[in-house]
């Protein structure tokens, strides 16, 4: 399989270990599009709890799931030409509106996800992206729209000024 594994995936977005859910990126169109897949294994820390002996358990894949590895997608999209796999400094990506949602069939392990993002608009570090996940030819979810912005982690900080929140 061609395209972008999972060093190129890490030196452009922060996500690691448990919460990285995109294996590898099938092609892109910087500015444009891009697909991504991840593939479900048995293995998953979601299918821990379910325990050994879980012979009538659900075993589909948590759609809160579906939804962090699509907008994984949608970010490696958004930031491609300006990655920044660091939290605590450059730009940082924020996940703002999710609207138009639609689930289809439900994903188990053995499946192989396909995120297809697009962009829609970008207006200055903020960009809305759509799109779709697949297994083969059923759809697993539709997002009308999803924003994401970039901010300077310097202008997330507290100031320093400010005495912290006493609760």
């Amino acid at each position: 399989m061609t395209g972008h594994g999972i060093e190129r995936i890490k030196n452009t977005i922060p996500h690691r270990g448990e919460m990285l859910l995109v294996d590898r990126v099938t092609r892109v169109e910087p500015g444009r599009s891009l697909t991504a897949v991840k593939a479900v294994s048995g293995n998953e820390p979601c299918y821990a709890p379910l325990g050994r002996d879980a012979a009538s358990a659900d075993y589909a894949y948590p759609t809160s799931l579906v939804i962090e590895s699509w907008a994984q997608a949608a970010v490696l999209l958004s930031v491609w030409e300006a990655p920044n796999p660091d939290v605590l400094t450059g730009k940082v990506e924020l996940a703002g509106a999710i609207n138009d949602v639609a689930f289809g069939v439900r994903a188990y392990p053995g499946d192989v996800l396909e995120h297809r993002v697009h962009l829609v608009k970008a207006v200055g570090e903020t960009a809305v992206l759509g799109g779709e996940t697949r297994v083969g030819d059923r759809e697993v979810l539709r997002v009308g729209s999803f924003v994401v912005a970039l901010r300077d982690v310097t202008e997330l900080l507290p100031a320093p000024d400010r005495a912290p929140l006493k609760v």
